[in-house]
């Protein structure tokens, strides 16, 4: 059995901006993608509402640095044939980072992590997917309009920069935004339709990386 790691924030989590809870199972896109790949494959959800690329949050309840957690995350799922990576919303808040020049180096510090793991012995390193968010959208929500001003045009360079970081360095590259769009509920989520079609769109390159 191939098995999939698929890290990323509350858009891997899956919140609903508009019951401000989280959607149905079957509706993330984890879940989507495993249902499409099929029993031969074992897709882990490892989504964290807040979580960074590699950036500290000092508001939060929990750790949001996903480096930090990184290596944990990567002893507890292996071995893995692919690491699925969809950061960097989260690093568009002023307060964290502000730039999507930051959130890509902090996409890089993850691909290292992950190819300089300390695998076991019989454990080689996973490819790694590289998936960039949809961009953040206008929104009249007030809170996540100041946690995120200034960000959209930012967020709006993150998958020409995670491409071509991706092909600096041997990943595979998906653009979210290429088959889903935030809610302007507020700006950085995405309704059902959306997080489903994520899971759609990712089946043919993940069944081309794992060879199925």
């Amino acid at each position: 059995m191939k098995t999939v790691l698929c890290y990323g924030d509350s858009l891997t989590w899956g919140t609903d901006a508009e019951t401000g809870g989280r959607h149905a199972f079957e509706d993330r896109w984890p879940s989507v993608l495993a249902a499409a790949l099929g029993p031969s494959v074992n897709v882990v959800a490892e989504g964290l509402g807040g979580r960074t690329t590699a950036y500290d949050d000092g508001l939060g309840d929990c750790d949001r640095n996903g480096a930090r957690l990184l290596p944990t995350i990567l002893h507890t799922h292996g071995p893995l044939d692919l690491v699925i990576i969809m950061l960097g919303t989260n690093d568009m808040k002023p307060m964290i980072h502000g730039t999507a020049i930051g959130a890509r180096q902090g996409i890089k510090k993850l691909i290292s992590l992950i190819r300089f793991h300390d695998w076991t012995r019989e454990c080689e390193p996973p490819e790694i997917l590289i998936v960039s968010p949809p961009s953040l959208c206008e929104t009249a929500n007030p809170l996540t309009g100041a946690l995120y001003r200034g960000s959209i045009e930012e967020s709006a360079m993150l998958a020409s920069l995670y491409r071509d970081l991706a092909d600096e360095m041997g990943c595979g590259f998906f653009d979210a935004g290429s088959v889903a769009k935030t809610t302007p509920i507020d700006g950085i989520h995405l309704d059902a339709d959306n997080t489903r079609a994520i899971g759609r769109g990712l089946e043919p390159i993940v069944r081309m990386m794992l060879g199925l």
